[in-house]
This record gives C-alpha cells, sequence and structure tokens, in this order.
C-alpha cells in the first residue's frame, strides 16, 4: 500500500481503538456511504471499512433520518448538495466523473445495436427509478435525444444502477442503462452501446457532519482524491474531474 493508503489505515485504527477502561465510548469502525456504482473500487481501495452500498437518493434519506455514517460519496451533485445546505454533510468535493451506456447481454438476443432500436416492439428495457441518479440521468438522455418513446418499453424501475445491470445480466430484459464502470464491472456478461449525447455525471465526496470519527473520515476522503484513489478509480474505468 502506498504511503497515503497506509496512513488512512492507521488513521482508522487510531479512531477505532480507544483507551480500555471505557469501551463503550469508543467509536465505531469507519462507514462510508456510497452510490452503488461505487462498489467494487471502493471495496478494493479500503477493504477495512464498513460500507453502505445503495442508491443516492436511498442513502441521503438514511443520513437525513440519522443512520450512523462518516462518509457519503454520491453518483451526482444533487443529493451531497441538499445535505450540504442542510446541515448534515460538510462541503462535498468532486472525485469523479462516469458516462451513461446502454448494456445489452453478451449474445445480444434481441439484436440492439442503438438507441433506436430499443423502442421496437417487444424489447424489454430495464432502467432506474425516478430519484435515483442512473434513472434521473437515462431519462435525460433519452429527452435529449428524442428518444423518450423507449419508455413505453420499459419492464422495471430498479432502485440503483446494479439492480439494472443485474436484470440484464439475468435475461429479464434485453438492455438497460448504467454507468461505463458497471459495465465494465461485469466483464464478459455485458456488451456496451455508447450513447449519441448525454450530461456530465460527477461524483461528490463529503464528512457527514455528525460524525464521530472524523479523522479517519477525512483520512478516507484524501484517499479517494489523492493519487491512490485516482488510480484505482482510472483503472475501475471512472473519469476523473
Amino acid at each position: 500500500m502506498r504511503r497515503l493508503g497506509w496512513l488512512f489505515a492507521a488513521a482508522l485504527i487510531v479512531a477505532s481503538c480507544g483507551g480500555g477502561d471505557a469501551p463503550s465510548d469508543e467509536p465505531e469502525a469507519l462507514t462510508v456511504f456510497a452510490a452503488a456504482s461505487l462498489t467494487e473500487v471502493f471495496q478494493e481501495l479500503a477493504p477495512n471499512v464498513t460500507f453502505n452500498f445503495a442508491g443516492s437518493d436511498e442513502l441521503a434519506t438514511q443520513i437525513r433520518e440519522g443512520a450512523s455514517a462518516d462518509v457519503y460519496a454520491a453518483a451526482g451533485p444533487r443529493y451531497p448538495e441538499e445535505l450540504a445546505a442542510q446541515g448534515f454533510l460538510e462541503a462535498p468535493q468532486v472525485f469523479a466523473t462516469n458516462r451513461l451506456v446502454v448494456v445489452v447481454p453478451a449474445d445480444n438476443p434481441a439484436g440492439i445495436e442503438s438507441v433506436d432500436d430499443l423502442a421496437a416492439d417487444g424489447v424489454r428495457v430495464v432502467i432506474g427509478a425516478e430519484g435515483v441518479p442512473v434513472g434521473d440521468y437515462t431519462r435525460s438522455v433519452l429527452e435529449t435525444t428524442g428518444a423518450e418513446d423507449v419508455l413505453d418499453n420499459v419492464v422495471s424501475n430498479e432502485e440503483d444502477v446494479k439492480g439494472v445491470a443485474g436484470k440484464v445480466v439475468s435475461g429479464d430484459a434485453d438492455a438497460g442503462f448504467v454507468y461505463i464502470t458497471d459495465a465494465t464491472a461485469a466483464g464478459d456478461d455485458l456488451r456496451a452501446i455508447e450513447l449519441p449525447a448525454q450530461p456530465l455525471i460527477e461524483y461528490p465526496i463529503g464528512i457527514v457532519t455528525a460524525s464521530e470519527n472524523y479523522h479517519a473520515a477525512e483520512g478516507f476522503v484524501e484517499l479517494v482524491l489523492g493519487e491512490e484513489g485516482r488510480q484505482a478509480l482510472r483503472a475501475a474505468g471512472f473519469g476523473l474531474p
């Protein structure tokens, strides 16, 4: 592990261990709430951290309701900005970018080659639910490209991007809209089809103001923003700000 990773590990140990006289007052291990699309890269980057991966909207709701979290990383600026404005999150920083693609099974039984093909009769499409970043990005792309009729073929609205990818891999859908990083993580199970136009997808990260493990949380954010984090993100297919 590089020096920054070592320093983060040391900070995590210090934050998680206190004097033996009052164990009930010791802070819990560092907990990071992160968008589902960050699952593989964050687990590889910090395998000893406790992660809660889900849709960014669901995680934001949990933080507002008092869930124990130290760091929040989202697949879009909306929820981090809202949490910061409401006093739940310190000022978020963008650490990665992503892009949306259409994915089909490796054997592509429906013969899909473009977004236009998704509107054909009988094609089963799965997307993210409204309010979930990947779902909102998908609807924005379909509106921008004049392909909103694709929504007529949607058979499932998933709560996070992993749910979308899973439906396509399992054969429950002929195509879905996911991030390129999820297509990369699926390996040979999925084939990605590029989209003609889409919004810039930014990933912000911030420390939860109620965190009881501030130094370890700060160390994790520095790890993600630093060179080790940037290399891991790049290798996973993310763009860098």
